[in-house]
């Protein structure tokens, strides 16, 4: 929520948009959704608005629930390693409270 707090009105719209079409459509396009390779069922939202890209981690509960981690501007082609192993961090947390 930090993060989502931090943006200007229009990235929180453009995000708001991003997550309302992962609601409603059933085929979310890669540019929008995509599985990060070589993780355990960690996602990424992808945001891109004028030029400035976002993130924001995202995982699977039961059923197609999406649970959303952290998130963060994305200044370089490659997403930060120590974003990735924030985001399984959360996730891994996430998990272990639901036992």
């Amino acid at each position: 929520m930090d993060f989502y707090q931090a943006q200007t009105d229009e990235v929180q719209r453009k995000i708001e948009w991003t997550l309302n079409l992962l609601r409603t459509i059933d085929r979310v396009p890669k540019k929008y959704f995509d599985h990060i390779t070589g993780t355990d069922g960690l996602f990424e939202v992808r945001v891109e608005l004028g030029g400035n890209i976002f993130r924001i981690f995202a995982f699977f509960d039961k059923g197609n629930l999406v649970v959303l981690g952290n998130g963060f501007q994305k200044k370089s082609q490659k997403t930060p390693k120590n974003e990735i192993e924030k985001a399984i961090k959360i996730k891994a947390e996430y998990e272990n409270e639901r036992k």
